[in-house]
Protein backbone atom coordinates (compact mmCIF):
# COMPACT_ATOMS: atom_id res chain seq x y z
CA UNK A 1 0.00 0.00 0.00
CA UNK A 2 3.02 2.29 -0.15
CA UNK A 3 4.43 4.68 2.43
CA UNK A 4 2.12 5.07 5.44
CA UNK A 5 0.47 8.32 6.39
CA UNK A 6 1.30 9.18 10.00
CA UNK A 7 -1.23 10.99 12.16
CA UNK A 8 -0.87 13.80 14.70
CA UNK A 9 -2.96 13.53 17.87
CA UNK A 10 -4.82 16.71 18.90
CA UNK A 11 -2.11 19.01 20.26
CA UNK A 12 1.51 19.86 19.66
CA UNK A 13 4.33 19.87 22.22
CA UNK A 14 5.05 23.42 21.15
CA UNK A 15 2.61 26.36 21.26
CA UNK A 16 1.40 26.06 17.66
CA UNK A 17 -1.76 23.99 18.30
CA UNK A 18 -3.13 24.75 21.75
CA UNK A 19 -6.86 24.98 22.46
CA UNK A 20 -8.67 27.06 25.10
CA UNK A 21 -11.01 25.67 27.75
CA UNK A 22 -13.14 26.58 30.76
CA UNK A 23 -13.92 24.51 33.84
CA UNK A 24 -17.47 23.56 34.78
CA UNK A 25 -17.11 25.24 38.17
CA UNK A 26 -16.04 28.51 36.54
CA UNK A 27 -18.80 28.27 33.93
CA UNK A 28 -21.48 27.82 36.60
CA UNK A 29 -20.50 31.07 38.32
CA UNK A 30 -21.46 33.04 35.21
CA UNK A 31 -24.82 34.59 34.40
CA UNK A 32 -26.69 33.29 31.32
CA UNK A 33 -25.37 36.22 29.29
CA UNK A 34 -21.89 35.69 30.71
CA UNK A 35 -21.99 32.02 29.78
CA UNK A 36 -22.93 32.85 26.22
CA UNK A 37 -20.20 35.47 25.93
CA UNK A 38 -17.60 33.15 27.44
CA UNK A 39 -18.44 30.24 25.13
CA UNK A 40 -18.63 32.46 22.06
CA UNK A 41 -15.12 33.81 22.71
CA UNK A 42 -13.74 30.37 23.52
CA UNK A 43 -15.44 28.50 20.67
CA UNK A 44 -14.46 31.11 18.10
CA UNK A 45 -10.82 30.96 19.19
CA UNK A 46 -10.79 27.16 19.11
CA UNK A 47 -12.29 27.12 15.62
CA UNK A 48 -9.56 29.53 14.55
CA UNK A 49 -6.87 27.29 16.05
CA UNK A 50 -8.44 24.22 14.46
CA UNK A 51 -8.36 25.99 11.10
CA UNK A 52 -4.68 26.79 11.63
CA UNK A 53 -4.02 23.14 12.52
CA UNK A 54 -4.91 22.24 8.93
CA UNK A 55 -2.20 24.57 7.64
CA UNK A 56 0.24 23.28 10.27
CA UNK A 57 -0.29 19.67 9.19
CA UNK A 58 -0.24 20.48 5.48
CA UNK A 59 3.09 22.30 5.79
CA UNK A 60 4.64 19.21 7.37
CA UNK A 61 3.09 16.58 5.12
CA UNK A 62 0.86 15.22 7.88
CA UNK A 63 -2.21 13.65 6.26
CA UNK A 64 -4.05 12.42 9.38
CA UNK A 65 -5.20 14.57 12.29
CA UNK A 66 -7.01 13.53 15.45
CA UNK A 67 -9.24 16.40 16.42
CA UNK A 68 -9.64 17.03 20.14
CA UNK A 69 -12.99 15.98 21.57
CA UNK A 70 -12.69 18.87 24.07
CA UNK A 71 -12.82 21.71 21.56
CA UNK A 72 -16.23 22.91 22.69
CA UNK A 73 -16.64 22.53 26.46
CA UNK A 74 -20.22 22.54 27.80
CA UNK A 75 -21.57 21.57 24.38
CA UNK A 76 -23.18 18.42 25.79
CA UNK A 77 -24.04 19.85 29.22
CA UNK A 78 -27.38 18.40 30.30
CA UNK A 79 -30.16 20.96 30.61
CA UNK A 80 -28.11 23.78 29.09
CA UNK A 81 -28.33 24.50 25.36
CA UNK A 82 -26.03 27.54 25.43
CA UNK A 83 -23.17 25.65 23.80
CA UNK A 84 -25.34 24.35 20.98
CA UNK A 85 -26.71 27.81 20.22
CA UNK A 86 -23.24 29.35 20.24
CA UNK A 87 -21.83 26.65 18.00
CA UNK A 88 -24.70 27.11 15.53
CA UNK A 89 -23.83 30.82 15.30
CA UNK A 90 -20.34 29.86 14.14
CA UNK A 91 -21.48 27.63 11.30
CA UNK A 92 -19.61 29.58 8.60
CA UNK A 93 -16.32 29.49 10.51
CA UNK A 94 -16.74 25.77 11.25
CA UNK A 95 -17.43 24.98 7.63
CA UNK A 96 -14.34 26.93 6.57
CA UNK A 97 -12.16 25.05 9.06
CA UNK A 98 -13.43 21.70 7.79
CA UNK A 99 -12.88 22.82 4.21
CA UNK A 100 -9.27 23.68 5.02
CA UNK A 101 -8.62 20.06 6.00
CA UNK A 102 -10.41 18.74 2.92
CA UNK A 103 -8.54 21.11 0.60
CA UNK A 104 -5.25 19.89 2.07
CA UNK A 105 -6.27 16.23 1.72
CA UNK A 106 -6.03 15.70 5.48
CA UNK A 107 -8.13 12.99 7.08
CA UNK A 108 -9.76 14.07 10.36
CA UNK A 109 -10.67 11.63 13.15
CA UNK A 110 -12.00 11.92 16.69
CA UNK A 111 -11.48 9.66 19.72
CA UNK A 112 -13.84 10.83 22.51
CA UNK A 113 -13.29 10.58 26.24
CA UNK A 114 -13.06 7.31 28.14
CA UNK A 115 -16.22 8.06 30.13
CA UNK A 116 -18.39 7.30 27.08
CA UNK A 117 -19.68 3.80 27.83
CA UNK A 118 -22.55 2.93 25.52
CA UNK A 119 -22.95 -0.56 26.99
CA UNK A 120 -22.91 0.42 30.66
CA UNK A 121 -25.15 -1.48 33.06
CA UNK A 122 -26.50 1.88 34.23
CA UNK A 123 -29.23 3.47 32.07
CA UNK A 124 -28.19 7.01 33.01
CA UNK A 125 -24.61 6.35 31.87
CA UNK A 126 -25.85 4.90 28.58
CA UNK A 127 -28.05 7.95 28.03
CA UNK A 128 -25.32 10.48 28.85
CA UNK A 129 -22.82 8.56 26.70
CA UNK A 130 -25.13 8.63 23.70
CA UNK A 131 -25.84 12.32 24.25
CA UNK A 132 -22.11 13.10 24.35
CA UNK A 133 -21.44 10.99 21.28
CA UNK A 134 -24.20 12.75 19.35
CA UNK A 135 -22.65 16.09 20.30
CA UNK A 136 -19.29 14.99 18.91
CA UNK A 137 -20.96 13.79 15.71
CA UNK A 138 -22.76 17.13 15.39
CA UNK A 139 -19.38 18.91 15.48
CA UNK A 140 -18.12 16.67 12.67
CA UNK A 141 -21.27 17.40 10.69
CA UNK A 142 -20.84 21.14 11.26
CA UNK A 143 -17.28 20.89 9.91
CA UNK A 144 -18.64 19.20 6.79
CA UNK A 145 -16.75 15.96 7.50
CA UNK A 146 -18.26 13.00 5.73
CA UNK A 147 -20.35 10.41 7.49
CA UNK A 148 -18.07 7.47 6.88
CA UNK A 149 -15.03 5.83 8.52
CA UNK A 150 -12.87 8.20 6.49
CA UNK A 151 -13.73 10.64 9.29
CA UNK A 152 -13.69 8.06 12.05
CA UNK A 153 -15.40 8.46 15.43
CA UNK A 154 -13.52 5.96 17.58
CA UNK A 155 -14.50 4.21 20.82
CA UNK A 156 -13.18 1.45 23.04
CA UNK A 157 -15.42 -1.51 23.81
CA UNK A 158 -16.67 0.02 27.05
CA UNK A 159 -17.96 -2.07 29.94
CA UNK A 160 -16.17 -5.42 30.12
CA UNK A 161 -18.23 -8.54 29.64
CA UNK A 162 -20.96 -6.68 27.78
CA UNK A 163 -19.89 -7.19 24.18
CA UNK A 164 -23.29 -8.63 23.25
CA UNK A 165 -24.98 -5.47 24.52
CA UNK A 166 -22.58 -3.31 22.51
CA UNK A 167 -23.21 -5.35 19.37
CA UNK A 168 -26.99 -5.08 19.82
CA UNK A 169 -27.05 -1.29 20.17
CA UNK A 170 -24.71 -0.31 17.31
CA UNK A 171 -27.27 -0.77 14.50
CA UNK A 172 -29.67 1.61 16.28
CA UNK A 173 -27.18 4.45 16.77
CA UNK A 174 -28.02 7.74 14.99
CA UNK A 175 -26.57 7.77 11.44
CA UNK A 176 -24.16 10.63 12.23
CA UNK A 177 -22.56 8.35 14.82
CA UNK A 178 -23.04 4.88 13.35
CA UNK A 179 -21.69 5.68 9.88
CA UNK A 180 -18.43 7.02 11.35
CA UNK A 181 -18.04 4.54 14.20
CA UNK A 182 -14.90 2.48 14.78
CA UNK A 183 -13.85 0.28 17.72
CA UNK A 184 -10.39 -0.10 19.27
CA UNK A 185 -8.96 -2.83 21.52
CA UNK A 186 -7.77 -1.82 24.97
CA UNK A 187 -5.40 -3.12 27.66
CA UNK A 188 -7.98 -4.50 30.09
CA UNK A 189 -11.53 -5.28 28.95
CA UNK A 190 -11.54 -5.84 25.18
CA UNK A 191 -8.75 -7.55 23.29
CA UNK A 192 -8.85 -8.00 19.50
CA UNK A 193 -10.58 -11.36 19.83
CA UNK A 194 -13.38 -9.69 21.82
CA UNK A 195 -14.02 -6.93 19.30
CA UNK A 196 -13.56 -8.66 15.97
CA UNK A 197 -16.88 -10.53 16.00
CA UNK A 198 -18.71 -7.33 17.01
CA UNK A 199 -17.08 -5.42 14.18
CA UNK A 200 -17.86 -8.17 11.66
CA UNK A 201 -21.48 -8.48 12.77
CA UNK A 202 -22.16 -4.73 12.67
CA UNK A 203 -19.97 -3.61 9.77
CA UNK A 204 -17.85 -1.52 12.12
CA UNK A 205 -14.15 -0.96 11.32
CA UNK A 206 -11.67 -2.31 13.86
CA UNK A 207 -8.72 -0.08 14.82
CA UNK A 208 -5.93 -2.34 16.07
CA UNK A 209 -3.52 -1.06 18.73
CA UNK A 210 -0.41 -3.28 19.02
CA UNK A 211 0.77 -1.71 22.28
CA UNK A 212 -2.56 -2.40 24.00
CA UNK A 213 -2.48 -5.96 22.65
CA UNK A 214 1.06 -6.60 23.92
CA UNK A 215 0.23 -5.26 27.38
CA UNK A 216 -3.06 -7.15 27.71
CA UNK A 217 -1.63 -10.47 26.54
CA UNK A 218 1.75 -9.95 28.29
CA UNK A 219 3.68 -10.53 25.08
CA UNK A 220 7.43 -10.01 24.75
CA UNK A 221 7.14 -7.16 22.27
CA UNK A 222 5.32 -5.89 19.17
CA UNK A 223 7.16 -8.38 16.95
CA UNK A 224 5.00 -11.21 18.28
CA UNK A 225 3.45 -13.04 15.27
CA UNK A 226 -0.06 -12.31 16.58
CA UNK A 227 0.46 -8.61 15.84
CA UNK A 228 0.60 -9.29 12.11
CA UNK A 229 -2.36 -11.64 12.38
CA UNK A 230 -4.50 -8.93 13.94
CA UNK A 231 -3.36 -6.26 11.50
CA UNK A 232 -4.68 -8.42 8.66
CA UNK A 233 -7.87 -9.49 10.42
CA UNK A 234 -8.60 -5.89 11.33
CA UNK A 235 -7.99 -4.82 7.73
CA UNK A 236 -10.77 -7.13 6.57
CA UNK A 237 -13.28 -5.02 8.55
CA UNK A 238 -12.43 -1.87 6.58
CA UNK A 239 -14.25 -0.84 3.41
CA UNK A 240 -12.18 -0.04 1.52
CA UNK A 241 -9.10 -1.75 3.06
CA UNK A 242 -7.01 1.26 2.03
CA UNK A 243 -8.72 3.25 4.78
CA UNK A 244 -7.36 1.02 7.57
CA UNK A 245 -6.10 2.91 10.63
CA UNK A 246 -3.93 1.44 13.39
CA UNK A 247 -2.49 3.01 16.52
CA UNK A 248 1.23 3.16 17.18
CA UNK A 249 2.87 3.71 20.56
CA UNK A 250 5.76 2.38 22.62
CA UNK A 251 5.90 1.81 26.37
CA UNK A 252 7.78 4.44 28.32
CA UNK A 253 10.24 2.09 30.06
CA UNK A 254 9.49 -1.31 28.57
CA UNK A 255 7.00 -3.14 26.34
CA UNK A 256 4.63 -3.77 29.27
CA UNK A 257 4.58 -0.13 30.38
CA UNK A 258 1.13 1.36 29.69
CA UNK A 259 2.58 4.86 29.63
CA UNK A 260 3.50 6.20 26.22
CA UNK A 261 7.10 7.06 25.37
CA UNK A 262 8.15 10.49 24.11
CA UNK A 263 9.37 9.18 20.75
CA UNK A 264 8.66 6.07 18.69
CA UNK A 265 11.78 3.93 18.83
CA UNK A 266 10.16 0.73 17.56
CA UNK A 267 7.88 0.51 14.54
CA UNK A 268 6.55 -3.06 14.38
CA UNK A 269 7.30 -4.86 11.13
CA UNK A 270 3.63 -5.92 11.09
CA UNK A 271 2.76 -2.29 10.27
CA UNK A 272 4.94 -2.20 7.13
CA UNK A 273 1.98 -2.08 4.74
CA UNK A 274 -0.57 -0.28 6.91
CA UNK A 275 -1.79 2.83 5.06
CA UNK A 276 -2.75 5.05 8.02
CA UNK A 277 -0.89 5.06 11.36
CA UNK A 278 -2.04 7.28 14.20
CA UNK A 279 0.94 8.01 16.43
CA UNK A 280 0.31 8.13 20.18
CA UNK A 281 3.57 9.48 21.59
CA UNK A 282 4.16 12.20 24.16
CA UNK A 283 6.45 13.94 21.71
CA UNK A 284 3.54 14.59 19.31
CA UNK A 285 4.92 16.50 16.31
CA UNK A 286 8.53 15.78 17.33
CA UNK A 287 7.84 12.04 17.26
CA UNK A 288 6.12 12.39 13.89
CA UNK A 289 9.02 14.35 12.41
CA UNK A 290 11.44 11.60 13.46
CA UNK A 291 9.21 8.87 12.01
CA UNK A 292 8.79 10.74 8.75
CA UNK A 293 12.53 11.33 8.46
CA UNK A 294 12.23 15.10 8.78
CA UNK A 295 14.68 15.04 11.70
CA UNK A 296 17.02 12.26 12.88
CA UNK A 297 15.89 10.32 15.93
CA UNK A 298 18.92 11.60 17.86
CA UNK A 299 18.00 15.21 17.12
CA UNK A 300 14.41 14.55 18.19
CA UNK A 301 15.74 13.19 21.48
CA UNK A 302 17.82 16.32 21.95
CA UNK A 303 14.74 18.42 21.26
CA UNK A 304 12.99 16.64 24.10
CA UNK A 305 15.85 17.40 26.48
CA UNK A 306 15.69 21.08 25.59
CA UNK A 307 11.90 21.30 25.95
CA UNK A 308 11.71 19.39 29.24
CA UNK A 309 14.98 20.50 30.80
CA UNK A 310 16.18 16.91 31.19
Amino acid sequence: MGTPHYGLVCLTVGPEVRFKTVTLSRYRTLSPAGREEKLLTLYRENVRILHSAAAYCAARGVRLYRMSSSLFPMLDLAGDDTGRAVLASLSAELRAAGQAFRDAGIRVLMHPEQFIVLNSERPEVRASSLHALQSHASVMDALGLERSPWNLLLLHGGKGGRGAELQALIPDLPPAVRLRLGLENDERAYGPQDLLSICEATGTPFVFDAHHHVVKERLADQEDPSVREWVLRARATWTPPEWQVVHLSNGLENHQDRRHSYLITHLPSAYADVPWIEVEAKGKEVALAALMGAVPLEAAGESRQVSTGE
